[in-house]
């Protein structure tokens, strides 16, 4: 118990000589830096050239039960943080993560093609698809189970989220009322096999999720899809659907991704992908179709990766009118460091 207070006291003040003194764990920090120009074939694109640049600050420790844990922060360009993890894993138990950075639950399967660089909606054309969240995506307490406790293979999530409005909170205060929002209580099981079927190479996920809406329907949404890696090649598809329930809006987005991934050499890869989605409503109007498509090539150099991507999107913000096609290049330079 003594280490988890020093630990705790440690990380309120900022002080990585306390970690250190009380050997009980360590804080390490990693980053990288991305330059890239941009252009687009649609209203202005000004100047072209741009720059990212992130830390990633990783703490880890042990109880004296012999359980683990590690503590996550990233820190993008002029962000105060933009995502953070708290995880303790538990030799019988498995991996228990407060999460406020998205993509754990249902969030994990929004996009699982294989690529060389992005998704679809990736690469700075702005697209507007909608696919899968669930209460993954917003502040949540994942479960991920021990291995031991499932078949060889098998990995199984189950994400909890109290209030899926989106509010982050800091400690001993509250995320208050999101006005904008009716999202209540929400959960997502999520479950992958690798392997599968006794298959090397043959991955497969699903997905649900379920989070209250006050007085209408549920907003719920599932996923369910396959990669497959056959010698320098990987294939995947997936099938996704968002329903929103709304009579005067959307009802339901629904979703097919696909995607292909060629591994040149050691150092180059090349993909195509697509993703289809549908916006369907009560009313005609908005029952619209988007559709995103993106090669993409990638070229690694020791601690440099060269990157470029040619997009196109037809529907993009789910308009039948030519403002919906638009398409772009980008080319990348990252650095890790």
């Amino acid at each position: 118990m003594n280490k988890l207070v020093k630990i705790g006291a440690s990380a309120l003040c900022g002080s990585l000589a306390a970690v250190a003194s009380a050997n009980a764990g360590a804080m390490s920090v990693a980053g990288g830096a991305t330059a890239t120009w941009t252009q687009l074939s649609y209203g202005e694109t000004g100047n072209p050239l741009g720059m990212a640049t992130g830390l990633t600050f990783s703490g880890s420790g042990e109880l004296d039960n012999g359980g683990t844990f590690v503590l996550t922060i990233a820190h993008d360009d002029q962000n105060g943080y933009s995502t953070s993890s708290l995880a303790y894993t538990s030799a019988s138990l498995g991996t228990i993560t407060y999460d406020e950075g998205g993509g754990t639950g249902l969030d994990r399967l929004d996009d699982k093609m294989p690529t060389a660089w992005e998704e679809t909606d990736g690469t700075g054309v702005g697209s507007g698809l909608v696919t899968v969240s669930g209460a993954g995506g917003v502040s949540d307490i994942e479960w991920a189970v021990s291995q031991d406790m499932l078949p060889e293979g098998m990995s199984a999530y189950i994400s909890v989220s109290p209030k899926a409005d989106g509010q982050k909170a800091v400690d001993k205060s509250v995320g208050g009322d999101a006005a904008s929002s009716v999202n209540g209580a929400g959960y997502d099981i999520v479950l992958e096999a690798a392997d599968a079927a006794g298959v090397a190479g043959l991955n497969m996920f699903a997905g649900y999720s379920t989070i209250s809406e006050g007085g209408q329907d549920d907003h719920t949404g599932h996923a369910i899809g396959a990669t497959y890696a056959v010698g320098s090649f990987t294939l995947g598809y997936q099938f996704t659907r968002d329903n929103h329930n709304d009579p005067d809006g959307t009802s339901y987005y629904e979703n097919n991704a696909f995607g292909v991934s060629f591994l040149v050499n050691d150092n180059l890869s090349i993909s195509f992908g697509e993703h289809k989605s549908e916006r369907n409503s009560d009313r005609p109007i908005l029952a619209n179709t988007l559709t995103a498509q993106s090669i993409q090539l990638a070229y690694s150099m020791g601690g440099a990766t060269l990157k470029v991507a040619e997009t196109t999107f037809d529907g993009a913000n789910y308009l039948s009118t030519t403002a919906g096609d638009k398409d772009g290049t980008t080319i990348a330079l990252s650095l890790a460091f």
